[in-house]
């Protein structure tokens, strides 16, 4: 998509131009990911954190057919109040042709960053190979998006309803580098930890950014997948997270839930069955990646 697609927000287009910090924040997390009125709560202040680090957010959405890149505060509103879509880049011509407003996925949300000229992104948690993939070949769009969007995605590794090793292996078919920060294990979203070890980490934003750097010297499109794990004491118990894990899966069989259906369903049944303690640390692992893509960001716009 040309840059002339998409709408820019005066305030992130003359911060793109002054090579000032920009940080990309979805929108599918406002729509869907959060219960009303939490959701416009948490996206003002995701755009608040970044903003005392001096950083200018620009949370992307479709509106009324057109990409917009930095919404403003009645636009956050619509999207938070207004049962919308999840519009993934295959969707956005469609949406454009029919005028209509969407809450842009990862994979769309780092598909119109890199258009706009914005090169860190943070996120909750990124989508992946699904379990049961080998039958139902379901994989998220993010994965194969990522390996033509040149940016920085700072996530909390993806959700532990989703085949972890298989996701590490496709980013890895894939050329998507994968570090941790300040962490040598990949983290399960509500859990700092999984049982996969990855082979680099960085210490702190400056490596990050340098990193990405060199990436996109060799001439590379892919992002880069900086994984952030949520800090430990805001994390999910384990063994609770296990417990409500397996009651998921086992209901889903038992109502026989199949296909795109699958992840949704679990997903609100997590938040039932956990008493509202996955939505707690999902809004406590958002913040802290919120806060990381603001501190690499700033690397970057570092001559």
């Amino acid at each position: 998509m040309l840059e002339a697609a998409i709408r820019i927000h005066p305030e992130v287009k003359a911060a793109l131009s002054e090579g000032a910090a920009v940080v990309a924040l979805e929108s599918t997390i406002i729509s869907h990911g959060l219960p009303r009125p939490q959701n416009l709560l948490a996206a003002r202040a995701f755009e608040e954190l970044l903003r005392a680090q001096n950083v200018v957010p620009a949370t992307i959405a479709v509106i009324n057919g057109t990409p917009t890149v930095g919404l403003a505060d009645e636009e956050l509103e619509l999207i938070a109040n207004q049962d919308i879509p999840k519009a993934s880049v295959r969707d956005l011509p469609i949406l454009r042709v029919k005028g209509l407003s969407g809450a842009t996925t990862v994979a769309a949300t780092a598909f119109l960053a890199a258009n706009a000229g914005v090169k860190v992104f943070a996120t909750g948690g990124l989508g992946g190979v699904h379990r049961g993939a080998a039958e139902t070949f379901d994989e998220s769009a993010d994965l194969t998006t990522l390996a033509s969007s040149p940016v920085v995605i700072v996530s909390a590794g993806v959700k532990s309803v989703l085949d972890i090793g298989a996701t590490l292996e496709r980013l890895e078919t894939l050329s998507i580098p994968v570090i941790g920060y300040k962490t040598d294990v990949f983290p399960a979203f509500w859990l700092p930890t999984s049982e996969f070890i990855l082979d680099w980490r960085v210490g702190g934003p400056s490596e990050a950014a340098e990193i990405f750097r060199a990436l996109q010297a060799q001439g590379s499109e892919s992002a880069l997948v900086v994984a952030n794990p949520v800090p430990t004491a805001e994390a999910w118990s384990k063994d609770e997270h296990d417990v409500v894990l397996e009651k998921a899966f086992a209901a889903a069989e038992l109502q026989a839930v199949r296909g795109k259906e699958v992840t949704p369903f679990l997903l609100q049944f997590i938040v039932e069955a956990s008493g509202g303690k996955s939505l707690e640390v999902n809004l406590s692992l958002a913040r802290n990646n919120v806060t990381v893509a603001g501190e690499i960001a700033r690397a970057l716009a570092q001559k």
